[in-house]
């Protein structure tokens, strides 16, 4: 009977051991994936990211027809009916002069077959591989699947093409700010003091100020003559001067938490510097926060150069943007008659929502025990 006891006391004790030891062999990280992965909203929207990148970083090749290229044929040419035939193919359009304005009809009596991977016009793929072949072809004519603007260059060509510099800009503008912020935010937070003071009444002026007020007023002083990489490149800096404000302000609490740690204290008394206690210790803690904090910024950085776009003041011709492409929809009259120019908005609609959803799983992820 006493070995009994023993040996069901044994079992007893050693199961919540070994069950203990398996949830300590679990991470941090890998309880911060698992987080994350039950978000379906959040894994959905960063797919569809995903899917968003990989056609602006592959335009060219998505696009049937030259973004650029101006044909008064099709001056606000519906978009091209597609039809089954033995596989994709499209039927033509035939412009016709009624009261003036053009009318569009189509002829499916002999559609023309669209061919994957077929030969379209030149381009340089990344800049720097020269090629003519193209996600899908017609065999003769032109297809225009979200129809023409109003110099008859291909929407959809275009609106691909506006991903590229309303995607970037928005993580490169971000990109700035989250190093003003880190750098800003950090020596507030650590060193305290009067450098806190000094620090924390600059960052409550800029944000004091009327954002898009002062992103209209700095893109509006610049050149109208600058060239598109110029222009690019001085936008996401004035996209970048406000956004750090906010991300400093929040690292600078982290910082201060962490300032009075012990091992910050074991750091200082074994004679590390400044500089290393924070490239070692209070940025890397910090990290998860700027990377959830900077995925809920990098959208509002997509709308405000939309926005300044649209209002003629950001990027412009010859550039492509969602925000240059949205300028033909400024008329209620020419969106009432040509609903398709409004496609480049839900382009925007879209990208927004999906960082918005993954930043939202992200910022969830980032503490696993909550």
């Amino acid at each position: 009977m006493a070995s009994l006891g023993v040996i069901s006391t044994d079992s007893d004790v050693s199961a919540p051991a070994e069950k203990g030891a398996d949830v300590a062999e679990i991470s941090q990280t890998r309880l911060m994936i698992r987080r994350f992965r039950q978000s379906k909203l959040a894994v959905g929207g960063g797919i569809v990211l995903l899917f968003l990148y990989l056609v602006a970083l592959f335009a060219p090749f998505v696009a049937p027809n030259d973004p650029a290229a101006v044909d008064t044929s099709a001056k606000f040419a519906v978009p091209t009916r597609i039809v089954w035939s033995g596989g994709p193919a499209m039927c033509a359009l035939r412009q016709e002069i009624k009261d003036f304005e053009y009318v569009y009809t189509s002829d499916c009596e002999h559609p023309d077959r669209l061919h994957l991977f077929g030969k379209g016009w030149n381009y340089k793929l990344f800049g720097l591989i020269e090629t003519d072949r193209h996600l899908f072809t017609p065999g003769s004519g032109k297809v225009l699947i979200w129809g023409g603007d109003s110099s008859g260059r291909d929407v959809f060509a275009r609106t691909v093409k506006g991903a590229q510099v309303s995607l970037s800009i928005g993580l490169f503008g971000t990109a700035i700010a989250t190093v003003l912020a880190v750098i800003i935010g950090t020596i507030s937070g650590y060193f305290a003091g009067i450098t806190d003071t000094v620090i924390q009444r600059v960052i409550e002026i800029v944000s004091s100020v009327p954002t898009l007020p002062l992103w209209a007023t700095l893109a509006a002083i610049l050149p109208r003559d600058m060239s598109v990489p110029e222009r690019y490149f001085f936008m996401s800096v004035i996209l970048s001067l406000v956004g750090w404000a906010g991300l400093a302000r929040a690292l600078r609490a982290k910082v201060m938490s962490y300032a009075g740690a012990d091992y910050v204290k074991a750091a200082r008394a074994a004679g590390s510097g400044h500089a290393r206690i924070i490239r070692t210790h209070m940025i890397p803690n910090s990290l998860s926060h700027i990377v959830a904090v900077t995925m809920l910024a990098i959208p509002m950085g997509i709308v405000a150069e939309t926005s300044l776009s649209f209002l003629g003041i950001g990027m412009q011709d010859p550039a492509i943007s969602w925000g240059v492409l949205l300028q033909d929809a400024q008329d209620v009259n020419v969106v009432t008659s040509y609903p398709w120019l409004l496609i480049p908005a839900f382009a925007v609609i879209v990208a927004v929502t999906c960082f918005q959803l993954l930043g939202d799983g992200i910022r969830d992820a980032v503490d696993p025990y909550g």
